[in-house]
């Protein structure tokens, strides 16, 4: 299933193949996605297409300063029906009952409406009325943000990014992929891709995935990579203390050992590797780590943190 879908996809996204497939593994762990990229990178483009691909239905919620909750999970409505006058309240749906969603710019609203994801990240569920509404499966939810625009923003709390499986960063294409992308679009009109899986398809796969041995060796990697991140762990390096004020939680070594799981099914490997930890650590910890005053001084980034952390 991955080669086809990395064939599809290839019809509609010039290049972009790692975060592809970050975002093919993040959906068959069950997990969502936070993407960081200037505008114009495609960010959008690559989760419409990945949907189609999929064979999931779609939806694309614009996050703006005034959006309220109730425009992202529905609203009950007051109803008279023709017949005999009576009424009744019916719950109209919103645009999160997708199978996987865009969060454009999610960072746009307040942090009240940013909350109404929260319980259907969680629970694949919303709340309306006092009644409980299943969200459809798979359900995930791919974010985007613009890391250089800060004015009119509510940066999410650090509770809300945990939720997020992988973190992606979306750089700026090569020259050949940039000269392949003016090609296309001033050109004729792309076709859409190809469905080559469809829902019931990706959820017997997810289940293959969480069903791949990891050796004793590699979970402990996971757990290990995590507890170095948090000050005055015993694992944790003396040069961190400074520079980290808070590290990474069990969800982190959650997310690496499912992550790894995932890249080894998606490459036909039998069992998850020590790289695939390598591979996954900076999109599972870079928006997981809370840098230090000191560190922000010193411009350091998380990743250059995590990159010292895996020479080690």
């Amino acid at each position: 299933m991955a080669d086809g879908v990395f064939q599809a996809m290839a019809s509609s996204v010039v290049g972009q193949r790692t975060v592809v497939r970050q975002l093919l593994a993040a959906i068959l762990c069950g997990g969502h996605c936070l993407l960081e990229g200037v505008p114009g990178l495609a960010k959008t483009l690559i989760v419409r297409s990945l949907a189609s691909t999929l064979g999931l239905s779609f939806g694309r919620i614009q996050f703006t300063p005034d959006l309220m909750p109730a425009d992202i999970t529905g609203t009950e409505v007051l109803e008279e029906h023709p017949g005999d006058g009576s009424r009744s309240f019916r719950f109209l749906r919103g645009p999160v009952f997708a199978q996987l969603l865009l969060a454009d710019e999610i960072n746009r609203a307040p942090p009240k409406t940013q909350s109404a994801l929260l319980e259907a990240m969680q629970e694949g569920q919303v709340t309306a009325g006092g009644r409980q509404h299943l969200l459809p499966e798979p359900f995930v939810a791919l974010a985007t943000q613009n890391p250089i625009e800060q004015e009119g923003t509510y940066p999410l709390p650090e509770g809300q990014l945990d939720r997020f499986l992988f973190m992606l960063r979306i750089d700026y294409p090569a020259a050949a992929e940039e000269l392949e992308i003016v090609r296309r679009t001033t050109g004729e009109a792309g076709h859409k891709p190809a469905a080559v899986a469809d829902a019931e398809t990706l959820l017997r796969a997810s289940q293959t995935v969480r069903a791949v041995p990891l050796a004793d060796h590699v979970m402990q990697a996971c757990v290990d990579l995590a507890r170095r991140t948090r000050p005055g762990d015993p694992l944790a390096p003396a040069w961190l203390e400074p520079l980290v004020a808070w590290g990474a939680g069990p969800r982190a070594s959650q997310a690496l050992a499912l992550a790894a799981k995932a890249t080894a099914a998606i490459e036909g490997r039998p069992c998850g590797e020590l790289r695939d930890v390598r591979d996954a650590a900076h999109a599972v910890l870079r928006h997981r780590l809370v840098l230090s005053f000191e560190a922000q001084t010193e411009r350091l980034t998380a990743d250059a943190i995590i990159d010292r952390l895996l020479e080690e």
